[in-house]
């Protein structure tokens, strides 16, 4: 295990500060020109992340992806605070989202005044949410893993291949990138069964127990055969892949083997079998997508397809025989979508993110850690278009000073976040996905909704409530509520069905369907379409008042409805246009954002 670092009260110190104006950096005593010219290096993590593990001695448990890297062999130039902050993520991500205050503490070994302080910050930068003595992932957090799989470009020119081929087959297919010696998934088109795949986009496999990993190690150089080795030997039961069942029993010499024959059949086959190697009854039959812009003449794989089922279905002989020959074919058309679509142009930037967190800093004091935001906007920088960047774009697309902006890439090289891709350039990793997107890939509407109405509740002390509308557009369900304390209060449970016509959440879904498929005149619906709100006054029940906002997805369609309810004596119909309607289009807003960030590369069930 590596050393305890020194505990430290102020991590914003306790790294140097770079010089803003980019003239140079002091490190260690030194000066050093922020240039061009002096990329950071490639350095080998010193404590290893799941799939890269070094051999331990003893009898001591592997270690996971740590949380606190061996400072004493961390790059000079290396942004301390940035390296705490990244492992208080990937702790939060490891406990599927969510850990006590305290259970930080314990993970990341770090003081509780660093925890807060950490953690104060990435709720300023809306990451995370503090609720008491727990902290919670965000969605916006998923911008980090979308900045990569937008980089990246195969979810958005892929996925509906995938999607069409699971329609197909009525099977699970997935979509997986090589990560050192795991894999790690990038889209997921899932069946909905009592025996379903339960795998996350961002999760990490060992490659040997997977069909897509021999496909992969293929490629496999003589160095990464043996830090493979080296971390088998050091986690014989897959303990660091927290997202597969752990060996029964350790692996050994035959295990190795299998997965080189494996490796091999590959090679000759160009598809690889998985047969229960995860866990009794999963099977798996894979096919590597190749990039047709690839000059060389030999085309290693940009990532591998793959078709999942279950023994009750499928063996793994009919996998072969069966679903092969159909899998071979969607894959000839997602390498012909490749070949067809030109590269985007270069995408637009975020924008004065150095501004933003000098005014956070201004206003939260101490509180904010202004190093460790500034390095996670470097992340930001990436994107479609944008999937490699020098020194100076990355400078230039988030405001930072060259400097500032030079050791924080040197930074996420020390931990294997970005890595040198050409002349001066850099792109992301993998790893990316590791920064919180597994557990959050799976968040619903109501997780989104259910803290920002818990916030307007507090603020307008009146109850409020999501809901959606039914399959048959008669009536409205709602799915999340967070009520008031109040003596008299609207008294709702979730699921309770209600006729959408006479309710303001109704009114506002139905606005927004096509003319004549609603059950209300449309020059109503039209005004509430214009207006952007509905107002019902004592329809539904004598004395109760409500008004409501949409909810919009990505495409600008209403999918979900926001209202407060209350007894027509506490609010005049004119004060709920005034006082709470303002109010509620601001956490509309706010939905709607974490909404439009979850939902950019996964599925965002509504109910």
């Amino acid at each position: 295990m590596p050393a305890k670092p020194p505990m430290n009260d102020d991590p914003e110190g306790s790294a140097p500060t770079a010089d803003e104006n980019g003239a140079a950096a002091e490190v260690g005593g030194t000066a050093t020109p922020a240039t061009e010219s002096t990329a950071p290096t490639t350095t080998e993590a010193t404590t290893p992340a799941p799939g890269s593990a070094a051999p331990t001695t003893g009898s001591a448990a592997p270690a996971r992806e740590s949380v606190t890297p061996n400072e004493a062999v961390t790059p000079d130039e290396a942004v301390t605070p940035l390296i705490r902050g990244i492992a208080v993520l990937r702790e939060l991500t490891e406990a599927d989202g969510t850990l006590s205050l305290s259970g930080l503490e314990r993970a990341t070994r770090l003081a509780r005044s660093t925890i807060d302080r950490i953690t104060a910050t990435l709720a300023r930068m809306g990451y995370v949410r503090v609720d008491g003595r727990d902290v919670h992932l965000s969605p916006r957090l998923m911008e980090l893993g979308n900045a990569y799989l937008a980089a990246l470009r195969l979810p958005a020119l892929l996925a509906s291949r995938a999607d069409a081929l699971a329609d197909e087959l009525d099977e699970s297919v997935s979509l997986a990138v090589a990560d050192r010696d795991g894999i790690r998934f990038i889209h997921q088109a899932t069946r909905r069964r009592a025996m379903s795949l339960s795998f996350r986009i961002g999760d990490l496999l060992p490659a040997e127990r997977t069909a897509p990993g021999p496909l992969f190690a293929t490629e496999w150089s003589a160095t990464d055969w043996q830090r493979w080795r080296e971390r088998r030997a050091a986690d014989p039961r897959d303990l660091s892949f927290t997202a597969v069942p752990p060996r029964k029993y350790g692996a050994d010499a035959r295990d190795d083997d299998m997965f080189m024959s494996r490796t091999h059949e590959a090679a000759e086959n160009g598809w690889a079998l998985d047969d229960q190697l995860i866990e009794p009854g999963l099977v798996a039959v894979s096919v590597p997508v190749r990039s047709p812009h690839t000059t060389a003449a030999h085309q290693p794989p940009v990532c591998v397809a793959s078709v999942v089922s279950h023994t009750s279905r499928h063996t793994a002989h009919s996998l072969r025989t069966t679903l092969l020959p159909r899998l071979r074919a969607a894959v000839k058309r997602m390498e012909q979508e490749l070949e067809r679509t030109p590269p985007p142009p270069p995408g637009t930037p975020p924008s004065d993110l150095a501004l933003w967190t000098g005014a956070s800093k201004q206003q939260l004091g101490r509180d904010f850690i202004e190093s460790l935001a500034r390095g996670l906007t470097v992340l930001t920088a990436f994107g479609e278009g944008r999937p490699e960047l020098t020194l100076t774009e990355v400078a230039q697309a988030t405001g930072l000073a060259r400097a500032t902006a030079r050791r924080a890439l040197i930074t996420y090289e020390h931990l294997d976040l970005v890595t040198p891709t050409g002349d001066r350039t850099f792109a992301l990793t993998p790893r990316i996905l590791s920064l919180g997107f597994p557990p959050l890939s799976r968040t619903t509407l109501p997780d989104i909704a259910h803290p920002h109405l818990a916030d307007l509740t507090s603020r307008i002390h009146e109850s409020t409530s999501l809901a959606v509308l039914s399959d048959s557009g008669e009536e409205i369900q709602y799915t999340a509520r967070v009520a008031t304390g109040r003596v008299m209060s609207v008294n709702i449970t979730l699921g309770t069905r209600l006729p959408a016509h006479a309710t303001a959440l109704g009114r506002v879904l139905l606005s927004d369907r096509a003319i004549g498929q609603a059950p209300l005149p449309q020059d109503t619906l039209t005004s509430v379409r214009s207006q952007g709100y509905a107002l019902v006054d004592e329809e539904l029940e004598e004395g109760l008042r409500s008004i409501a906002v949409p909810i919009r997805d990505r495409s600008g369609r209403v999918v979900a409805a926001l209202n407060t309810a209350m007894h027509a004596s506490r609010h005049s119909l004119r004060e709920c246009v005034t006082d709470l309607l303002p109010e509620l289009t601001t956490t509309a807003t706010r939905i709607e954002s974490d909404l439009h960030t979850a939902a950019r590369f996964t599925h965002v069930p509504l109910t």
